[in-house]
């Protein structure tokens, strides 16, 4: 997707910083051209302060023990006895492969993450990601619930822990060792659940020992990182929208109850979950994203899965309200 709507023209501010750093370049120290470029910086400044004070970058941090070992006697006498070469082969046991308990809390931080992704936007390659203030209310009390829950599966866990380790030693038969096993306080501290918010930087504020030339890079470069990223994050909102509408517009392609297709009833809170995203997610002030959510909210008003299936005239309509939607967003690249 290629997205060219922006409240915080990059593209404009990033020529002129460009300019007037060649104008610094051809001055010299101290002259007309360092005044000029304080003043440019001071406008890229003022430019980025408008993300920063709509978003702020959060990271979720889980660890926990992931109850494998690396059996070397089992994975030697695999290889010995299948004539392999020493290493051919590597035996890696489940040590709790019954336990009900550990899995929960494996796919409980699988959640959190999901849930983590869902409600943000991409930032850095990995770790940060960038979450509107307009979603932080309900993003930190969704995350501070999940994380509260993942505490208490661990509790859990640990209460069972000797008795799964008991059931495990049968189920493993002369694989189990108890050296693969940590003590209750050690397997305790294992297990981790950390939020983390942090503010975005509000300027290029290089405060470094470089020659002006070079600071004047470094503030380009980082109005290029600015442009990229806020590029990805609403980007990332349109495809998860196109995704979202195109299965709709798919489930609804069909003209009567012989041929109908089955969907769940999410077919439609998916979309105006969305439209939710759409508002609360718009940190570059995109005059296209507001009158999409405007769009999608007329069109989705009053409708639900029930009707969707029994009327088929009130479906088809729906199905071309979704459709021009789909038709209205930015260049789709996917």
């Amino acid at each position: 997707m290629k997205y060219e709507d922006t409240a915080i023209d990059f593209a404009a501010v990033h020529a002129t910083h460009s300019q007037l750093s060649k104008d610094y370049y051809v001055d010299g120290a101290m002259g007309e051209g360092k005044a000029e470029l304080m003043q440019s910086v001071s406008q890229l400044a003022n430019n980025i302060a408008t993300l920063s004070s709509s978003a702020m970058l959060v990271t979720v941090n889980i660890s926990k023990w992931q109850g494998r070992a690396h059996d070397k006697q089992a994975s030697a006498e695999i290889a010995a006895s299948n004539n392999a070469e020493r290493g051919a082969a590597n035996v890696h046991k489940k040590l709790l492969p019954n336990s009900d308990a550990f899995k929960a809390i494996i796919d409980h931080a699988g959640l959190m993450h999901r849930i983590h992704t869902r409600m943000t936007m991409p930032w850095a390659d990995k770790g940060a990601r960038l979450l509107p203030t307009a979603q932080y209310m309900k993003y930190h009390g969704e995350l501070t619930m999940l994380q509260t829950e993942f505490y208490a599966r661990v509790d859990t866990f640990i209460d069972d822990y000797n008795l799964s380790i008991a059931e495990a030693q049968v189920h493993l038969g002369e694989l189990y060792d108890d050296k693969d096993y940590p003590s209750v306080d050690e397997l305790r501290q294992k297990f981790k659940c950390a939020i983390a918010y942090s503010p975005l930087p509000e300027s290029g504020d290089f405060r470094v020992d470089l020659p002006k030339e070079a600071i004047a890079e470094l503030q380009t470069s980082y109005v290029n990182y600015y442009e990229e990223k806020t590029k990805q994050a609403m980007n990332d909102i349109w495809e998860r929208l196109y995704k979202v509408l195109k299965n709709m517009s798919e489930r609804l392609d069909y003209q009567s109850k012989e041929d109908k297709k089955k969907f769940n009833d999410t077919l439609v809170s998916n979309v105006t979950d969305m439209v939710e995203l759409l508002r609360v997610s718009n940190v570059a002030n995109s005059t296209r994203m507001t009158a999409m959510a405007d769009q999608l909210e007329e069109a989705l008003m009053g409708v639900t899965p029930d009707a969707l299936r029994e009327d088929d005239y009130f479906r088809a309509e729906t199905k071309q309200a979704v459709d021009k939607a789909i038709a209205n967003l930015p260049s789709l690249d996917i």
